[in-house]
């Protein structure tokens, strides 16, 4: 009896949402079905019903298994056919009265009250049908039996009843974010065209050059892509961000990291919008609501790309681009352990756009929306004719902003995830460890968050004779760091020579004949040398440029010393001697760069 609970416990413990998961050996290539992660022996689950493969972690995440519920559909159809087969066994005598099928269903008024224009489902018709023909009254020696079979019945028509109420309740959902979907539609009516070229009547297109068709069809593209970005702005606040906070009932907090500065976005794109759709409704011919020419658009982008809204871009990209891992990670994380989320997001990926713009790759695609520009404007510059010298220069114009615009964001955002890098690392440094330096004083971890990482990676440091030893190296903006990992840890590298060099009088010389190796030289008091090896010649190259360029723009140690306390350093301040920004880590708000495009929007159209 013992092994057969234990038996029963786990196969109840390996059992979710219909699928029936058993253990397997996997490949080292395997990758899980729901987060698409790899997959180790020890955690690989498989079912054997609908093939996939997942995490033991993961198993409550993933969808209901498929062949488990068509087998579940055939057996209930099966019973309740034999049910009614039973039922339908007995003959109606001259006795026996008919039972109102009130008695065991709802008028049609309320029935179409709780159905209202949905289908009734053919299992309440079969339940009203054998009500009314076969239940009877008024023979005291079946009054046993018609009881019984009143009840079996009721169960039967409550079960269907309860069914189709839980299949109304699910679509009824849908309300609040159907009408969004048909808006967008109705709105991209004029954009649904793969071209321009196609969008306009060919004996419209056969009156124009070749040269002003190709200038036509990527305005039309920056057009329809710029819709496509709102649409999918509108989907991340309409249905998403609006569903996890009015029916999962996530807290506000959550739901504003996994969409950082979505409102804002939003606007900003609506207003560029609705100004290219304006221009495109000004070039309109006369007489017609399809053909259209528009002969310029350089405004509208040195507009876009300037001033406040440049500003405004900036500040809005860096933000949610560096958001962007965080935001991924904590949708998982919720998705994983919150049923409510799970069941909304099945409903709301049944339709095919929504399929296609899931939470994932919705956020993707706004972090990728800002390096499609400058292709596009470059391609409209390319077929703008050079008589049109005032549009050609308007663009060239936007062109450049707009690279700058990219080259700040991407710049700002690289730099605050060196600092998040940074505070990963002081956070796993030993709390009890510490390093000499020269001078005398004891160098902790707290120093670390008083400076910036310029750049970081593994080296290997020679020791006394031949021997070599793995040390991870950060490059700060007025020391060099060498720390050691072990069990997730890092602790300052045990060396011949002190883990923490400061960029003072540093000097950076390679070594002759090996294409990796690079000497150090300190020129402090007394003077040391250390050699190091890259793990390739330009990653030497790389390091030697970086310290070079760092140990030259070096504060002063009166400036910024090396080691201090926060009395210290709070006197320093007071005094007016604070450092500079140059040397100083920002506070954390952003954690990445612009990701790279590799995704093409027209994939999501």
């Amino acid at each position: 009896k013992t092994i057969r609970e234990k038996e029963a416990r786990e196969r109840e413990a390996r059992s979710s949402n219909g699928h029936l998961f058993t253990s397997l050996t996997v490949s080292s290539t395997t990758l899980c079905s729901s987060c698409n992660r790899s997959i180790t022996a020890k955690e690989a689950l498989s079912c054997p019903a609908c093939n996939v493969t997942i995490h033991n972690r993961c198993r409550d995440s993933l969808a209901s298994c498929a062949k488990m519920k068509q087998r579940q559909q055939k057996l209930s159809m099966v019973r309740n056919s034999s049910a009614l087969q039973n039922v339908t066994l007995r003959t109606k005598t001259p006795m026996m009265k008919e039972r109102p099928s009130s008695a065991i269903y709802p008028s049609d008024s309320l029935r179409q009250s709780l159905l209202g224009s949905r289908r009734v489902r053919s299992g309440l018709s079969l339940a009203k049908s054998v009500s009314t023909n076969n239940i009877a009254g008024g023979n005291e020696d079946s009054s046993g039996l018609k009881r019984i079979l009143s009840q079996s019945t009721e169960s039967l028509n409550f079960r269907n009843r309860t069914l189709s109420m839980e299949s109304l309740t699910d679509d009824a959902g849908e309300w609040w974010w159907s009408p969004l979907l048909e808006e967008l539609q109705e709105e991209g009516s004029c954009v649904q065209a793969d071209s321009w070229s196609l969008a306009v009547e060919p004996d419209f297109l056969q009156k124009l050059h070749k040269d002003l068709i190709k200038q036509q069809d990527v305005i039309y593209e920056l057009i329809q892509t710029e819709f496509h970005h709102v649409r999918t702005l509108r989907i991340m606040e309409g249905v998403y961000r609006r569903g996890m906070q009015e029916e999962v009932m996530l807290e506000a907090g959550v739901v504003h990291t996994i969409f950082p500065c979505l409102d804002q976005l939003l606007e900003l794109h609506s207003s560029f919008l609705s100004e290219l759709l304006n221009r495109r409704k000004e070039g309109l011919v006369e007489g017609s609501s399809t053909n259209f020419v528009i002969r310029s658009i350089g405004d509208l982008l040195l507009k876009q790309f300037s001033g406040q809204s440049a500003d405004d871009m900036k500040k809005l990209y860096s933000e949610f681009c560096s958001r962007h891992p965080k935001a991924v990670k904590l949708y998982k994380e919720v998705l994983t352990r919150d049923r409510r989320l799970q069941q909304f997001i099945r409903r709301v990926c049944r339709g095919p756009l929504l399929r296609r713009h899931g939470v994932q790759e919705c956020i993707l695609l706004v972090t990728q929306r800002i390096t499609k520009y400058p292709v596009l404007i470059k391609r409209i510059l390319d077929n703008t004719k050079g008589d049109i010298e005032e549009e050609a220069q308007s663009l060239s114009q936007a062109l450049q902003l707009l690279k700058d615009l990219i080259s700040s964001v991407d710049h700002e955002v690289l730099e605050l995830d060196r600092t998040r890098r940074l505070q990963e690392i002081q956070a796993r440094l030993d709390p009890r460890a510490q390093a000499e330096v020269q001078g005398g004083g004891a160098f902790r971890g707290g120093e670390l968050l008083r400076r910036r990482l310029l750049h970081e990676g593994t080296l290997l440091w020679k020791l006394q004779g031949s021997r070599m030893k793995d040390v991870q190296v950060l490059l700060m903006s007025d020391i060099l760091v060498f720390l050691q990992e072990k069990d997730q840890k890092f602790t300052f590298a045990s060396l011949d020579k002190s883990p923490v060099v400061s960029l003072n009088n540093l000097i950076v010389r390679d070594i002759a004949n090996q294409e990796r190796g690079m000497y150090l030289i300190s020129a402090s008091t007394p003077p040391e040398m250390f050699e190091l090896h890259a793990a390739s010649k330009d990653d030497r190259r790389t390091w030697m440029t970086r310290i070079q360029q760092a140990a030259l723009s070096c504060p002063s140690r009166d400036e910024f010393p090396l080691i201090e306390t926060e009395d210290k350093a709070l006197l320093r301040r007071l005094r007016g001697t604070a450092p500079s920004t140059a040397y100083t880590a920002s506070p954390p708000t952003f954690s990445m760069q612009i990701l790279p495009l590799y995704t093409e929007e027209k994939v999501f159209a």
